[in-house]
């Protein structure tokens, strides 16, 4: 069992005397302690010490044989007493328990040990410190609830325990004498319920943070926060709190910072929202406020960020908003604004960042807006016409980001485009604009995005268009481009996206495509290209969607990548491209045989031919007429060929209902249709207590802003559900291959909904039309394990291995759920980190489980296609056609899963010089006896008698045999039998 120190006997014997002297000053009066002639400071900083592990060795000034800590790094004597009042351990790396030394630390008074690694609960050692002034125990990894006097709140001036894995309800006691409080902050943990009532009772506190927790209630029961007017920041935001904001803002006013958003506040916003003259920092987005906006906000002259994107306010787009001179982010999208955008927009000289998006804006683009020193503008999804603006200097130097999309522009794009020298986004498709590209937007050096889709841009594809090398997404279907694709397409080396359908692009496809390495979507279908898709295509590894259907083209598909598998709604309604999936002629691009030149002998054998029919009229008679026979045999073949011709014709009319594989980009699903009115959906809930805001269409709630997430199904959202105030997930599937008939899909996810388990996230229903399908889930607050192991903040602390085993242990059950509980059982065949969800407590919750119920067919190769993406993860027996797939695959996945854990690393590595196969670099660091280079150190102290057999279970269920891995079953019994009771482990000292 390895512990947070290793410590010799004679230090182990010296500690043993330290604590014994401890003892004995606790049980001696001041005047006695003040005469002894060992410094209590030391005593109690060097037992501190004990408790904790410091790798870089930062603490190696504090010695024990010193008669005073003064002089040791990191700590403040006062100097009149000469006793420690500050230790400051801030982002050292030092890891352990925060111990009973610093009770002897009588004169303390600031105690901050913030960006650590800190574990376990807050105990009572400072309890006692009553002269303690600033306590700060941010961003470590502390748990458990807070005690309801752990710290002496008559003294105390700053608390800050922000960004750790604290749980529970804050105590009523807490705060019953905090009349000293100014600064207190319990954001990014895990607290829930409601606020305590005593919290009012800080009547000198200048900031409150409790963003990021499950804090929940009516707005009515935090009703105090709003008459605590010392007030300078306020920040509820990413909670569960609901009800409505009562008036009496009016009360704080020295409030610059207030932020709501995430909650499920409802109702108006308060009217005196402007009585508060110092507000700088203003977000109420991601509620469900409505109404119009309250006048007294212009007179907020002070506002620098302002926020109030998806809600539901409903009122004309305000006149005023010029009148805001200091504002440098407005964010208004996402709700019902109407009017249109007044010229004095232009006046916002400050200004950086505008969204207005999915409103009900009309009229044109105030040409001001185009005058600012805007780095971000989107305009998208309202009903602005006229012309795009041309932009001043100071907008192209400063405009990373433009969407326009979604509305009814008209004319040109402006040439002077090309000047913005730093955009890197640009969007102005699904619009009327007209004329050529111009071929000023190849030159963009930084532009890695450029979408045009629908609208009415002729002319041809500039061989230009990707001078830059930049360009990852080009998006121009839907338009009127002609001309061959040209050959300087394969100069696009960034390209992840080329999409150019709805077109008419004639010509072949070229063969430069082939040297877009990074390629994977390539979508070509409707337009008139001809001759074979060049082989070449076959060596792109990375190309996971090809459509190229309705064209012209003929010949055989490349023999490599992703070709041999694609579905025939990629292939269908050309000419003759040779694919059993497709049945029709099957025309190869061979040399034309050779024909005789039927005149070649006329001069000749003219005069001898024209003898002949003047000396024997009546035969020359029969040799032009047909016989009886002859007119039977060409009417029948006539008959044949019709009969062909309209069973061809049905035969593709029922391939057209076959759609085409999308992938990733939600913006890709629908590029064949300009417009249309949705069908009606059908919303169906299984919980009857549950509401999606109280509507019929949860669609209408999805927008980029609340997506969180992105999968091989499709795209994720975060909503508000009433009337708990709580939040659900909706999956927005992709909905190729899916089941398209509502009473099958009606069926499947019936079947889904009813696996309940502590470890499977829980569905609870789904919203279908012909044109869209969501699913309806539980959402899990703590993100994905994905986000955890591999992209969480350098600020937040590693997972914990308790933490890792209850993920290893929790996912286990959750899988053997699936496999023994359900017949035929119900199998995931995607195991991966970003499909395990974790909860407030760090309980795994899998997803997407059976969502392969919902494909339209099962084949290997469609699913292993599918899933390629999780690379590492898939089970090779998924790649191979001889094979019978079965749980063992999810198997397969698991056992990654657990190598991922243990070691911190990903499934496949990249160097410079090599890769690096996760499990291979275990297998083979094991049987070498190097286990301990495999374990991931950042997660602090291990049991070795745990980690260990984890690890070897993982190469088990890794066996590329699917025959040699146990069932999901005996995993779960096994994992139980490595968890060592707690009772008979050694804690360290």
């Amino acid at each position: 069992m390895r512990t947070m120190g290793m410590l010799t006997k004679g230090s182990l014997h010296f500690l043993i005397c330290l604590l014994l002297c401890m003892d004995y000053y606790y049980c001696m009066g001041d005047d006695e302690s003040s005469s002894v002639p060992l410094n209590d400071d030391v005593l109690g900083l060097i037992v501190f010490k004990s408790d904790i592990k410091d790798p870089s060795s930062y603490l190696e000034s504090w010695n024990e044989d010193d008669n005073s800590p003064c002089s040791w790094r990191f700590i403040k004597c006062n100097p009149n007493n000469g006793r420690v009042s500050e230790v400051s351990l801030d982002g050292l790396g030092l890891s352990g328990k925060i111990g009973k030394g610093l009770q002897k630390l009588e004169y303390l008074k600031v105690l901050s040990l913030s960006r650590n690694n800190f574990s376990g609960t807050i105990g009572r050692a400072v309890g006692v410190l009553n002269s303690l002034e600033k306590l700060d125990l941010s961003y470590n990894n502390l748990s458990g609830s807070i005690p309801s006097t752990f710290v002496n709140m008559n003294s105390i001036r700053y608390l800050d325990l922000s960004g750790n894995s604290l749980s529970g309800s804050i105590p009523e006691e807490l705060f019953q004498t905090c009349s000293s409080l100014r600064f207190l902050s319990l954001s990014e943990n895990s607290f829930d319920g409601q606020l305590p009532s005593t919290l009012s009772q800080c009547s000198y506190l200048n900031y409150l943070n409790l963003s990021k927790n499950h804090f929940s209630g009516n707005i009515d029961f935090v009703s105090g926060i709003w008459s605590m007017h010392r007030l300078r920041a306020l920040d509820l935001s990413y909670n569960s709190f609901s009800g409505s904001v009562p008036e009496g803002v009016l009360a704080l006013h020295y409030l610059k910072m207030l932020h709501l958003q995430f909650n499920g506040f409802s109702g108006p916003m308060p009217a005196d929202i402007g009585l508060c003259p110092h507000l700088n920092s203003l977000d109420f987005s991601h509620n469900l406020f409505n109404g119009p906006l309250p006048d007294s906000l212009q007179r907020l002259n002070s506002l620098v960020f302002f926020s109030l994107s998806n809600n539901m306010f409903t009122s004309e787009f305000p006149p005023w908003i010029s009148s805001l001179s200091s504002l440098e982010h407005l964010d208004f999208s996402s709700n019902s604004l109407t009017g249109s955008l007044p010229s004095s927009t232009g006046n916002l000289k400050t200004l950086k960042y505008l969204r207005l998006s999915s409103n009900k804006l009309v009229g044109s683009i105030p040409a001001g807006l185009f005058d600012l020193g805007l780095e971000d503008m989107d305009l998208s999804d309202n009903r602005l016409n006229g012309l795009i603006p041309r932009g001043s200097s100071s907008l192209f130097e400063s405009l990373r980001n433009l969407d326009l999309s979604r509305n009814n522009l008209e004319g040109t794009i402006p040439a002077e485009m090309g000047l913005f020298a730093n955009l890197r986004y640009l969007n102005l498709s699904w619009n009327k604009l007209e004329s050529r590209i111009p071929p000023e937007l190849g030159l963009f050096p930084n532009l890695t995005v450029l979408d045009l889709r629908n609208n009415a841009l002729s002319g041809d594809v500039a061989g230009d268009i990707c001078e830059s090398g930049s360009l990852v997404i080009l998006q121009l279907d839907g338009n009127s481009l002609t001309e061959p694709i040209p050959d300087e397409i394969g100069n696009c080396s960034s390209l992840y996206s080329l999409t150019l359908s709805h077109n008419n692009l004639t010509g072949s496809i070229p063969k430069s495509i082939s040297k877009l390495t990074e390629l994977k979507i390539l979508k070509l279908e409707f337009n008139a290209l001809s001759g074979e898709i060049p082989k070449e295509l076959g060596l792109l590894e990375n190309l996971l969607a090809v459509n190229v259907s309705y064209n012209q083209l003929i010949g055989r598909l490349p023999v490599g990548g992703i070709f041999p598998s694609l579905d025939q709604s990629a292939l269908q309604g050309n000419l003759g491209i040779c694919s059993p999936l497709l049945k029709g002629p099957c025309k190869l691009n061979v040399p034309k045989p050779l024909v005789l030149d039927p005149d070649a002998y006329k001069g000749r054998m003219g005069d001898h031919r024209r003898r002949n029919e003047s000396a024997n009229p009546i035969r020359f008679h029969h040799r032009n007429s047909l016989s009886v026979s002859a007119i039977i045999a060409i009417s029948a073949a006539v008959l044949i060929v019709c009969g062909v011709i309209i069973i061809s014709l049905l035969n593709i009319s029922v391939r057209r209902r076959l759609e085409f594989v999308e992938t990733a980009l939600e913006s890709m699903c629908s590029s064949s249709t300009r417009s249309g009115s949705p069908t009606a959906g059908k919303l169906i809930l299984f919980d009857s207590k549950l509401s999606i805001n109280g509507i019929g269409n949860p669609e209408i709630l999805l927008n980029k802003a609340a997506e969180i997430g992105e999968g091989v199904f499709g795209t994720v959202y975060k909503v508000p559900s009433n009337p708990q105030g709580r939040f659900v997930a909706i999956k927005k599937l992709v909905i190729s291959n899916m089941i398209q008939y509502q009473e099958d899909f009606d069926r499947e996810v019936r079947v889904l909904g009813k696996a309940r388990h502590p470890h499977l996230i829980s569905l609870e229903g789904y919203y279908w039309t012909p044109q869209s399908q969501l699913l309806i889930t539980e959402y899990a607050t703590n993100g994905d394990l994905q986000t955890e192991l591999h992209e969480r903040p350098a600020s937040a602390p590693p997972l914990s291995w308790s933490n890792r085993f209850k993920i290893i242990l929790g996912t286990a059950k959750g899988l053997a759920h699936l496999h023994h509980s359900f017949r035929p059982p119900i199998i995931h065949y995607n195991i991966k980190p970003s499909n395990i969800l974790l909860d407030e407590n760090y309980n795994p919750k899998i997803s997407d489980f059976g969502l392969a119920r919902l494909l339209t067919k099962l084949e290997k190769h469609v699913i292993s296609n599918r899933f390629q993406s999780a690379l590492g993860y898939v089970a090779p027996e998924l790649a191979c056609q001889n094979l019978r797939v079965n749980e063992k695959c999810d198997v397969f996945g698991f056992g990654m899963l657990i190598l991922e854990l243990v070691t911190g690393r990903r499934p496949v590595e990249y160097g410079e010089d090599n890769v690096v196969i996760l499990s291979d670099h275990v297998r083979v660091s094991v049987e070498q006896g190097n286990v301990l280079d495999c374990v991931d150190l950042s997660m602090g102290d291990y049991p070795e008698d745990e980690v260990f057999p984890v690890l070897k279970l993982a190469l088990v269920c890794t066996s590329q045999i699917p025959s040699s891995r146990p069932s999901m079953a005996e995993v779960v019994q096994i994992l139980q039998v490595i968890k060592t009771p707690v009772p008979q482990r050694m804690e360290p000292l």
